[in-house]
């Protein structure tokens, strides 16, 4: 069995590797883990030099294979052997992609439609059925948001990111069906607390929110004390992940994108809960609402449900007060 993590060295993917080398322990079970991304770090201590063709190997069953995801090149490499399981993270986040639109399409859109491809391709000429986890984004509801948000929900982006990810659940509800694939896709919400990152992403602050005034830094929060948002903990993302691709897809159904279940809370709540916790940190923070970036990441009802995520046995953080304490133990 191998496999494949795109996006490796980022946030998300480079915690999956963590928990999949946990799974593995030192007996190495579970098969071959290939990781790409443009620059991986080893995810352990104790790696061998990098080979000379560009891979480099941690240990027997870790291979880092650096290279551009929208490159047919690093696509041979990947499938030189069959591969049984993709974990796909590699992406253009959603500021980025709206001030780069030719590298968001080439990166989200483009390069998934070729590792699709890849996959069909080895379908076809007899090889196992790749089992493909796909991060998406509750980026494919646009703005503005209705009242409620459930499962029934039409999705309807209004970034191109967003777009990007909805066209990529389609393509992969449609190659599942035709029996190339067997696809899933997790929707995952703001993922707290983040460290600082420059990747773009313009909902960041519902970790800056959190981060700096417990790190002793005055914040100016983009959007006002009552925005809504909704976060899940890193913890919730790797965990509903693994557990998505360990479900039997029939259980699924043929709409094989699943919204995370996730915290629906204000900017207020998340205040309120850092003074519980040191007054003098919520005194850091002051705000100065930026009108669109409060309509596209501020305004997520309240109102919501999450029946099919929790129907699958996906889980999340029980409330704001818990993710505080545990960004608080690990940070």
């Amino acid at each position: 069995m191998r496999t494949l993590v795109t996006g490796a060295a980022g946030y998300i993917g480079s915690a999956l590797v963590r928990a999949l080398l946990a799974e593995r322990g030192a007996a190495h079970a579970g098969g071959p883990l290939l990781l790409t991304d443009r620059a991986i770090p080893n995810p352990q201590a104790g790696v061998e030099a990098g080979s000379a063709d560009g891979a480099a190997r941690d240990r027997s069953d870790v291979s880092r294979i650096p290279g551009d995801i929208a490159d047919a090149a690093l696509l041979d490499r990947l499938f030189e052997e069959p591969i049984d399981t993709i974990f796909h993270f590699a992406g253009i986040v959603s500021g980025a992609a709206e001030a780069d639109y030719e590298a968001g399409k080439r990166v989200n859109l483009d390069a998934t439609i070729a590792l699709l491809e890849r996959c069909r391709l080895q379908a076809m000429a007899g090889g196992p059925v790749v089992r493909l986890v796909y991060a998406s984004s509750i980026a494919v509801f646009g703005t503005p948001l209705p009242r409620r948000i459930d499962d029934a929900t039409a999705p309807a982006p209004t970034l191109s990111y967003g777009t990007h990810k909805r066209a990529c659940e389609l393509l992969i509800d449609d190659c599942t069906r035709r029996g190339f694939i067997d696809g899933r896709a997790l929707r995952l919400s703001g993922v707290v607390v983040r460290p600082p990152l420059a990747n773009g992403a313009l909902s960041g602050f519902n970790s800056d929110v959190i981060r700096e005034p417990l790190a002793g830094q005055s914040y100016v929060c983009p959007v006002s004390p009552e925005a809504t948002i909704w976060v899940c903990t890193l913890a919730d993302a790797v965990g509903n992940l693994l557990r998505l691709a360990q479900i039997d897809g029939a259980s699924i159904g043929p709409r094989r994108a699943t919204t995370i279940p996730s915290l629906a809370i204000s900017i207020a709540d998340i205040v309120a809960a850092i003074a519980r916790v040191d007054p003098e940190a919520a005194r850091r923070i002051s705000f100065a609402p930026q009108p669109a970036i409060e309509a596209q990441f501020g305004r997520w009802p309240l109102d919501c449900a999450f029946d099919k995520g929790r129907a699958l046995g996906l889980a999340c953080v029980a409330s704001i007060d818990d993710v505080i304490r545990t960004h608080l133990e690990t940070r």
